[in-house]
């Protein structure tokens, strides 16, 4: 069988994506226990319900500012962890240089 005896299937159009009322209406009217619409309250195993979520929106701006934080506390680790290694390889490198150096110092004092 070649490709040019199969048949086109024809799709049916994509629907409309829904609007933010109705949106709004789907979280308001979720069961309580729909786990796709449920929060868990930060410290706590209590399920806050859609309606409830909203009360507690400030602390969706701390949490977003505690991850602010944390992602420019990693940024600066990874910075000074760069900075460590350079600092670690130098160290290496004036060690050997003072393993060398010793060696050349020993030498010399056991030939006179």
């Amino acid at each position: 069988m070649t490709s040019t005896n199969k048949k086109r299937v024809i799709l049916p159009t994509r629907p409309e994506p829904p609007t933010v009322e109705q949106i709004l209406e789907d979280v308001r009217s979720a069961r309580l226990d729909d786990p796709v619409f449920t929060l868990f309250v930060e410290g706590s195993e209590e399920i806050v319900s859609p309606g409830q979520a909203e009360v507690s929106m400030p602390d969706v701006d701390s949490q977003y500012q505690q991850s602010r934080e944390y992602v420019e506390l990693n940024r600066r680790l990874q910075k000074e962890l760069s900075e460590l290694a350079a600092q670690c390889e130098q160290l290496k490198k004036a060690g050997d240089q003072l393993d060398i150096s010793i060696s050349e110092i020993k030498d010399k004092n056991f030939q006179n």
